[in-house]
């Protein structure tokens, strides 16, 4: 096993993608519903989070599914109101929840394959996301739960990725440290934020448009063949 005794990944956009059916769903009633496209990208997800968060919203942090379901709501009417959707808001943000919440996942093809290689070479393994309890159940539904031991959720440490806090606590929840740990995660700032607290840490690019380094990686397979490297 070498000097590495655990690995953490991501979950959304690095173990499992969204059904893109159901995804060109929510395009496209967004669209309908405002007469402008979509902003898709990670960075105004965030940018609607932090603004449900910072407007001490009851249930951020959130524990049940209830509370879950509720913060999601809440993230519906925020995009409506930057979109400016006024009508017909309570029924449409209770549509778009009820369709889009935790399901419709999928695993990206090499994934099951890259879990299998690293229980089978006894590491920990655990996930650090967003949030609970839809990370598990997501990771059950897809298959994917039974190989990990931690699930790191920051509505429930009360804070995101890249805060030292989530990326500490998934490491007490395994019993390692920074050092013996790998990460893999398909955002920068995420990546670089375990890489700073020592984690050997890989920034996943699927699409092939982040530049080049021994640190960007285009699927999960590439971080096996890094262990493999070093085990020599």
């Amino acid at each position: 096993m070498g000097k590495y005794k655990a690995v953490f990944f991501d979950r959304d956009g690095t173990l499992v993608h969204g059904d893109p059916e159901w995804t060109a769903f929510r395009n496209r009633s967004l669209k309908e519903w405002s007469g402008r496209e979509f902003d898709n990208s990670y960075d105004y997800f965030m940018k609607i989070f932090n603004r449900v968060e910072e407007g001490d919203f009851p249930f951020a942090p959130y524990h049940t599914v209830e509370e879950e379901l509720e913060f999601f709501r809440q993230w519906y009417l925020f995009v409506f109101d930057d979109m400016g959707i006024t009508e017909k808001r309570s029924e449409r943000a209770d549509m778009l929840v009820e369709k889009l919440w935790y399901l419709k996942k999928h695993p990206y093809p090499e994934t099951v394959e890259v879990l299998e290689y690293f229980m089978n070479k006894g590491y920990k393994m655990g996930v650090i996301s967003d949030s609970a309890p839809s990370l598990e159940m997501t990771l059950e539904d897809c298959g994917l739960h039974k190989y990990f031991t931690s699930f790191t959720a920051s509505s429930l440490v009360g804070a995101g990725k890249p805060d030292p806090v989530i990326y500490n606590a998934a490491l007490n929840a395994q019993g390692v440290t920074a050092e013996e740990s790998l990460y893999v995660d398909d955002y920068r700032p995420e990546a670089d934020g375990a890489r700073a607290l020592g984690f050997t840490s890989f920034l996943l690019d699927r699409q092939g448009i982040e530049p080049e380094d021994p640190f960007t990686i285009g699927n999960l397979r590439e971080l096996v063949n890094f262990v493999e490297r070093n085990r020599r």
